[in-house]
């Protein structure tokens, strides 16, 4: 007689989860084929499920067990298939009620004795088995908090095969744990994923303090050069104090990255302020832009998304990896195309570089004596190509402070983030009915048809058009930061003094 029986997983490419039929069939000779384009952590389920079926004192059906992964034509990888793997073939095998497994979604790893490891984009997977209509699911313990984040969706924690094959058949569960299936986990008060450093921090640098406040209020990517030493990296490690914490969607849709990546902090299911990703300049293309050999992982600009991609002397970036950020800083995504799938990963990130002038780093300091070739220092600032140059919206020369500086009282950053809360508030008003929650965002024909200015005001920046200092695209960018600046400043619409300030600093001007 043969015997079926099928029970729901999930895959994930991208970061968007495809509910999987995991469909067994048992009858004929023994034997074991597993179907529908298996990666080779998948492939190698068969011998991880048949010994954990056995350490949990379950029988092994002695004929041939054929297990189909659909849809057929979709690529399945990673080893959170095992749970449902091995549920179906005893549900197949009558051991399990096969009413037990209808609406409930299986993820978890099996050890050879039967333990359930955790796993990672356990989010977008529930994601995923909650718009597919699935109600239940089943996870490793560890991923439960993760799991319960979805409302609605009832979920059970298990240690091992043996709990989970208890929990299906009806068998007595714990109080606790029974009491755990409608929990909904604590969400973190704001700040209270650890302190953040302070503005306060940074002694004088009064222009580039106020080039990071405008760079948070209106999302604007942000150049810092100046010196070693000079306090670029201690401004770019405090701009996350001054930023508004996610949304709810934002929230979901940042910790669903990080699930997948397998970076979220333990303890923590919900990553509710913006993220700050520094990579170092020796990280490789796929380290930052994401990638793999077949299907695509998230990489440094996507963990970003939402908060700041810092680069730390940027010039030592390959100009490979810089020109691959050109993309994600236009559209706010990654498209990363593999053999077996092709991949959309969210990164709208606000990127801030830092930079010296030079190798060495001395030149046009009055202290110390830059040892370099003049030809050296001309290349050294041509590392960042014109068209990623170009997509900066303020560029800040960082000069170190002062002794007299040392001792001067500076703003909080929570005296600073209250300014772009207010600023921040001003741009959702205004931009409410449309996709964009801020300046940084505004394309370029809804600045000029909705938000149009007056020719007076904008005549700064049309003039450095015509003289070749700047492009089209540049203007763009120099009226989304005066939009920002007036919104700072508690104005309906930016000035001209407005404009010629945003002019000069997306020019690298003194202000």
């Amino acid at each position: 007689m043969t015997r079926l029986a099928r029970c729901r997983s999930v895959t994930i490419v991208g970061v968007r989860g495809t509910v999987v039929d995991i469909e067994v069939h048992i009858g004929g000779m023994p034997g074991f084929s597993l179907v529908g384009l298996p990666d080779a952590s998948l492939y190698e389920s068969r011998d991880r499920v048949r010994a954990a079926i056995m350490s949990s004192r379950e029988t092994w059906p002695l004929q041939r067990i054929t297990v189909s992964l659909s849809p057929a034509a979709l690529p399945k990888r990673g080893s959170h298939f095992d749970l449902g793997v091995a549920v179906a073939i005893l549900a197949a095998d009558e051991q399990v009620p096969l009413g037990a497994v209808d609406g409930v979604l299986f993820l978890g790893e099996l050890a050879l004795d039967g333990r359930l490891h955790p796993v990672r984009g356990v989010l977008p997977a529930v994601l995923a088995a909650d718009r597919a209509g699935l109600t239940h699911a089943v996870v490793p313990e560890p991923n439960a908090a993760e799991a319960r984040l979805i409302p609605g969706m009832r979920v059970f924690g298990a240690r091992s095969l043996r709990q989970v094959l208890a929990y299906l058949r009806g068998a007595e569960i714990p109080d606790e744990v029974r009491d755990e299936l409608d929990q909904t986990p604590d969400v973190l008060p704001p700040g209270a994923e650890g302190e953040s450093l302070d503005l306060a921090d940074v002694a004088g640098q009064d222009a580039a303090k106020s080039a990071v406040e405008i760079a948070a209020a209106g999302h604007h990517h942000l150049l810092l050069s100046g010196t070693p030493g000079s306090g670029k990296t201690m401004l770019a490690q405090r701009l996350p104090s001054l930023l508004p914490d996610l949304s709810l969607d934002e929230s979901l849709e940042v910790t669903s990255i990080h699930s997948l990546a397998g970076t979220l902090p333990p303890g923590r299911p919900l990553i509710i302020r913006p993220p700050f990703v520094d990579p170092h300049h020796t990280s490789s293309l796929v380290a930052i832009v994401g990638g793999g050999s077949r299907v695509p992982a998230p990489g440094a600009a996507s963990l970003a998304h939402r908060g700041i991609l810092f680069l730390d002397e940027v010039p030592e970036f390959p100009a490979r990896i810089l020109d691959s950020l050109r993309q994600p800083l236009e559209s706010g995504t990654l498209t990363l195309a593999r053999s077996e799938a092709t991949s959309v990963f969210p990164a709208r990130f606000l990127l801030v570089m830092a930079q010296n002038p030079c190798p060495c780093g001395n030149f046009g300091s009055t202290v110390r004596e830059c040892t370099c070739k003049p030809d050296s220092v001309r290349r050294y600032g041509q590392r960042l190509s014109g068209p990623v140059r170009d997509r900066v919206d303020l560029r800040v020369d960082v000069d170190a402070p002062t002794v007299a500086e040392l001792d001067t009282a500076a703003e909080p950053s929570k005296v600073v983030a209250d300014r772009v809360a207010e600023a921040r508030a001003r741009q959702e008003r205004r931009l409410r009915g449309t996709s964009w929650r801020c300046n940084g965002e505004l394309p370029g024909p809804y600045l000029r048809r909705e938000l149009k200015l007056p020719a007076d005001i904008t005549a700064p920046a049309f003039a450095r058009v015509r003289d070749g200092s700047l492009t089209l695209r540049g203007v763009d960018r120099v009226l989304r930061v005066a939009w920002t600046i007036a919104d700072l400043a508690g104005r309906d619409r930016p000035t001209a003094d407005d404009v010629l300030r945003a002019l000069r600093l997306r020019l690298g001007e003194p202000v």
